[in-house]
C-alpha cells in the first residue's frame, strides 16, 4: 500500500506544526501508522542562525521533498508533511521576486495525496525567530491560493480551532483511507452545525455558515 501524502500548507504562524504534530498523534492513536516530516527551513534558519538567502532556496525546497519522499518509502501508512516545496516557493516570491522554483514545486504538490491550506482565523503570533508579521503570513496565503488554483492542484482549507483543524484532517485522510476517523458529529446531521466544505477552495464559500439541513455527514 502507498503511503498517503498530507501536506500542510501556510504561511507563518498558521498553525501548520500544531495541526501536523496533532494529526500525526492522533492517526497512531487511531492505529493508523503516521510519521511527521518537519519543516526544514524552520531547521535551517535555526541552525545558521538567520533567514536564507535567494541563492539558497532552492536546496532547502529540494532538501524539503527529499524528506517527504524518503518518508514516503517507509513502513507509515500516513506521511504528514509540515510544509512543502510550494511554500518555500511562494516566499521566493514574495521575497525575492523569484518564481524560479514554482513549476517543480508544483509537479511536487501534485503528486501528493492531500493538500491541506491553513485558514487565517488564528491570531499571528510572534516567535522571536524569524517570523516577520500578519501581512507576510496574508501575502502568502495569497500566493498559495493563486498558484494551486492557476495550477488545477485540488487542496482544502481547514478553519477553526486546533481541535476543529483535527477533526477536518481526520475526515479527509479517512476517506482517503476508505473508514471512519471521526465519530458522527450531530449538529452538523442535524443542519444546526458549521459545514466546511472538503473539494471547495473559495475562501468565501468556506467561511459561510449554512442553516439549512445538511443531508450527508462528512465521508
Amino acid at each position: 500500500m502507498a503511503a498517503i501524502t498530507v501536506a500542510l500548507l501556510g504561511g507563518e504562524s498558521s498553525g501548520k506544526t500544531t495541526l501536523g504534530l496533532a494529526l500525526s498523534h492522533q492517526l497512531n492513536a487511531l492505529g493508523v501508522s503516521a510519521t511527521l516530516v518537519p519543516e526544514y527551513l524552520r531547521v535551517w534558519c535555526e541552525r545558521m542562525g538567520r533567514a536564507p538567502l535567494a541563492h539558497e532556496q532552492a536546496g532547502i525546497a529540494a532538501e524539503q521533498t527529499r524528506q517527504i519522499d524518503a518518508a514516503a518509502q517507509g513502513s507509515a501508512h500516513v506521511v504528514v508533511a509540515d510544509t512543502t516545496a510550494l511554500v518555500i516557493a511562494a516566499y521566493s516570491q514574495r521575497v525575492f521576486n523569484d518564481r524560479s522554483l514554482l513549476p517543480s514545486s508544483l509537479a511536487t504538490q501534485k503528486r501528493l495525496s492531500l493538500s491541506l491550506l491553513m485558514g487565517l482565523d488564528l491570531p499571528w503570533q510572534a516567535d522571536g525567530l524569524f517570523r516577520e508579521s500578519p501581512a507576510m503570513r496574508a501575502d502568502i496565503d495569497a500566493l498559495l491560493r493563486h498558484d494551486l488554483q492557476s495550477a488545477g492542484v485540488p487542496f482544502q482549507t481547514v478553519y477553526g480551532s486546533a481541535e476543529a483543524r483535527l477533526q477536518h484532517s481526520l475526515r479527509a485522510v479517512g476517506a482517503l483511507l476508505g473508514r471512519e476517523l471521526v465519530a458522527h458529529d450531530p449538529l452538523l446531521e442535524a443542519g444546526t452545525g458549521r459545514w466546511t466544505c472538503e473539494n471547495c477552495s473559495d475562501p468565501d464559500c468556506e467561511r459561510r455558515l449554512f442553516s439549512g439541513l445538511v443531508s450527508s455527514r462528512f465521508s
